[in-house]
């Protein structure tokens, strides 16, 4: 790194432009993480010199915001490694009086890298609040100046283990609707940040605290003070919450006061589904951030749904593709990929269904499995978290251990049968649609579909084998 610092410094000192490390590199540095963006503030046109830089050390050349003149070198040798080069805004007191918060408004200048000895430049006390773990803003006017921070705070402490300061919280609530004004893609980054912190639940309960939750979720407005059956613990908002906590607890990334180890030994479990959750699932994003956001969204529609029979029982009919209708408008309007609204709105669509297999005290059929991830497809194991989750955040420290067990014990021969028979999932095809029009003179249509799903069904179940049997099974259907 000190190499490469080197480099930059020297194609500076050719035309004597200042130029200072900033922000977060030194953060981390003073932390002991490592890191792969480095800041470099210059006094002069950072268009006009990254690419004169990205030559001389051999990397590429990024434009990333000309009007703010910052761009982007990235050396795809060192891992890799992205110098972000900014053009100063004024001096360089001036430039740090403008960040964010103070454990991002360090410097040091790139004359001093090789000195173990550096001044650390620090107008506004960062290094002492990285001592004492809190963030705080350099000014309430950071927010103005980018909305976008307000979010940037909470995800900041999360990942550093930090507090956020009492006045700090008094600007971010102060100024929470001003969130609504930042590009969606940027809100969906900081918020996947967030969730992808074990005990992002924490943080969502403080994001509606300060106001930034309804801010980001006005459709989750509603959801509080709606009351739910006596079955429930909490009203429609707080238990939304408590299902992201109910997730982390699943997923054995944070624990919870009222579930215990006992509770948390009958939920099903494996190398196979850790690997799962924490694969990819788009975008940089992985499943468990995306179940995550599944279990805050999946009863926006309780409250438009509501309504009572004569006997005077509760009811949310429709609750759940209404909700999945909702989510894909939260969705899109924060930019989420395509593949990321499928499986999230899959997830909260069939949330219900995977208690439905469980219903009785017998184990569900290799029928009903098939049908289950025929129809949640790629979002079938994150379905059966999310009802898991669903199951314990309903009822809260009111849990019947025996009907956990029950329901868990279910949800576990489910998940085994799916990781253990693949004739559960994607049957291998025995017949298709020429068969069935050539042997008994189907027309094409919708007919032949139907019949070739019957089939598929009809092999999960186990009672077809062979092309033969396939075809006397069809030939007894029509």
């Amino acid at each position: 790194m000190v190499n490469i610092l080197t480099g930059v410094r020297e194609i500076l000192d050719r035309d004597a432009v200042e130029g200072y490390i900033v922000g977060g590199f030194i953060r981390d540095s003073l932390m002991g993480r490592d890191s792969i963006d480095v800041d470099i503030a210059v006094g002069a046109n950072a268009m006009e010199l990254a690419p004169r830089i990205a030559d001389a050390l051999r990397g590429r050349y990024v434009p990333l915001d000309e009007d703010n003149q910052i761009a982007r070198v990235v050396l795809a040798k060192e891992g890799p490694l992205h110098l972000d080069i900014a053009t100063m805004r004024g001096g360089i007191a001036d430039d740090l009086a403008l960040r964010d918060f103070t454990v991002d408004a360090m410097a040091i200048g790139l004359t001093d890298i090789s000195n173990e000895d550096a001044k650390l430049i620090d107008p506004f006390g960062g290094r002492r609040d990285l001592e004492t773990r809190v963030v705080r803003a350099v000014s309430e006017e950071a927010f103005r100046r980018d909305p976008a921070r307000l979010l940037r705070a909470l995800r900041l402490a999360a990942e550093c283990g930090f507090s956020i300061d009492d006045e700090t919280r008094l600007h971010i609530s102060r100024n929470c609707r001003l969130i609504r004004n930042v590009a969606g893609e940027r809100v969906r980054d900081e918020l996947c940040r967030l969730l992808a912190v074990p005990g992002s639940s924490r943080w969502l309960r403080l994001m509606d605290e300060l106001g930034l939750l309804l801010a980001v979720f006005p459709e989750l407005g509603p959801a509080k003070g709606t009351e739910q059956p006596k079955e429930h613990y909490w009203d429609v908002f707080q238990h939304s919450i408590e299902t992201v906590a109910a997730v982390e607890f699943l997923l054995r990334t944070d624990s919870s006061d009222y579930f215990g180890d006992d509770t948390l030994a009958m939920a099903p479990w494996s190398p196979e589904l850790e690997a799962h959750f924490d694969s990819e699932a788009a975008a940089g994003h992985s499943r468990q951030v995306l179940l995550k956001l599944a279990a805050l969204l999946h009863d926006v529609a309780k409250p438009q749904t509501k309504t009572f029979e004569e006997s005077g029982r509760m009811r949310f009919f429709g609750h759940s593709q209404q909700g999945a209708e909702t989510a894909a408008a939260i969705l899109e309007r924060l930019r989420f990929s395509a593949r990321e609204k499928g499986l999230v709105c899959t997830m909260i669509e069939h949330h219900l269904r995977p208690g439905q297999l469980a219903r009785d005290r017998e184990m569900p059929t290799q029928r009903a499995i098939y049908r289950y991830f025929r129809d949640t497809a790629d979002a079938g194991i994150d379905t059966i978290f999310l009802n898991l989750a669903d199951h314990l955040a309903a009822r809260g420290p009111m849990m019947e251990y025996d009907s956990w067990c029950q329901h868990a014990d279910a949800m576990a021969f489910v998940l085994a049968e799916r990781f253990s028979e693949e004739s559960v999932v994607s049957p291998p095809k025995l017949i298709d649609g020429h068969d069935l029009m050539n042997t008994f003179g189907i027309l094409p249509g919708p007919r032949v579909g139907e019949l070739l799903e019957a089939v598929r069904e009809a092999q999960a179940a186990g009672e077809v084998a062979t092309r033969e049997e396939a075809l006397d099974f069809v030939r007894n259907r029509i």
